[in-house]
């Protein structure tokens, strides 16, 4: 018996990751959640916090309820019930922030942007919304919004399908007016219907044009390609002064002087970027619901959004990513740096100057 009571020994914990470890993540994800001295957030680098570890927020960022305080916001809508072809586009949000974590430095060697040290940023999470009823869904959307730009916070917002740029352009009227697009797709998502539905990914440009939220000659619809039910699909848009860009005009060239037009009429008005990640060819974003072939590259992709620089946005969404379609996650990777990008073009934000060669030629 006491040779017995000898086996019943008091079990030590074991300590596969040391005390100090745990100590100091918890004490870094509390650090990732605060303001530094000056006031702006700045996402945590991996020399204090190992790249897989911690919450996985865009680009480590702040997390926070509402956008009280900022000057912009990353924000998700996990939402695919608009879609009409191949699902999981509700996934899209958190692959982003997951591979924000590993893609993406707060400096723009490129341009020179230094965001973090511009505007006060952060992530306020995903809209609460209904999966099972689209309409309500979309309401859900519409009432975050308002909330989120009232103070003048400028979104940007992870997909979701594109369904919900519709409900997003809603609350945007209604702090700026109606507002010029800059909408890069590979289908132009003016339908009247999708199977007798008014509201799905399809047709958020047909409704947003007819509620007055747009600008029809400040409309830019980039990249449109693939095939149609028709000769006239693109009708309404043309018959509302709607600029198409066909992808056949894109091919083996330079978008730097089409943004420089653009800007030059967009001038000082609101404007809105959409980018939906099916504008790119399926061989560099195959995770998405709706591919087409033929598509821009992340070349044009970058010259288009950096060449919006100086435009007055006001909201920017990228939408209809589909991790489940792409096991590499290198649509989410590729999704995750143009918002980077879209943020450095923000009004307000600093430039520094930006990285040269070294040697030309």
């Amino acid at each position: 018996m006491a040779m017995m009571r000898g086996l019943y020994r008091k079990v030590q914990p074991l300590r596969t990751i040391t005390d100090e470890y745990c100590r100091r993540l918890v004490h870094t994800t509390l650090k990732i959640c605060s303001s530094s001295p000056n006031g702006y957030n700045f996402p945590t680098p991996g020399s204090d916090l190992p790249y897989p570890a911690g919450i996985a927020s865009m680009m480590r960022l702040p997390i926070q309820k509402t956008s009280e305080g900022l000057d912009a916001c990353f924000v998700g809508v996990t939402l695919d019930s608009g879609t009409c072809n191949r699902s999981g586009t509700r996934f899209g949000p958190r692959q982003i922030r997951s591979e924000s974590i590993f893609a993406v430095r707060p400096f723009n060697f490129s341009t020179g942007a230094a965001p973090f040290e511009s505007l006060r940023v952060a992530d306020t999470g995903d809209v609460n919304l209904n999966m099972y009823n689209l309409p309500e869904a979309c309401n859900s959307i519409r009432d975050h919004y308002r909330a989120l730009v009232k103070d003048g916070c400028i979104p940007l917002t992870m997909g979701g399908d594109h369904t919900i740029t519709y409900p997003i352009l809603q609350a945007i009227k209604e702090k700026h007016g109606p507002v010029g697009l800059v909408h890069i797709d590979a289908h132009d998502d003016i339908a009247d219907d999708m199977s007798g539905a008014k509201i799905s990914h399809g047709t958020p440009f047909r409704r947003a044009a007819e509620e007055d939220c747009l600008v029809g000659p400040k409309v830019f619809q980039i990249g449109l390609r693939g095939h149609g039910y028709a000769p006239d699909d693109y009708q309404f848009g043309l018959d509302r002064g709607f600029n198409i860009i066909r992808i056949e005009d894109c091919w083996h060239r330079s978008l730097v002087p089409l943004l420089a037009k653009i800007r030059e009429i967009m001038g000082s008005h609101p404007v809105y970027i959409s980018f939906d990640i099916d504008s790119l060819d399926p061989s560099i974003a195959p995770g998405t619901g709706t591919p087409e072939i033929g598509g821009l590259t992340t070349i044009q992709a970058l010259e288009i959004i950096r060449g919006c620089r100086g435009m007055n946005v006001v909201g920017c969404d990228l939408v209809e990513v589909s991790p489940p379609y792409d096991t590499t996650g290198n649509t989410a990777l590729t999704a995750a740096n143009l918002m980077f990008e879209m943020l450095c073009i923000l009004p307000n934000v600093k430039y520094k100057e930006a990285f040269e060669s070294t040697f030309k030629f």
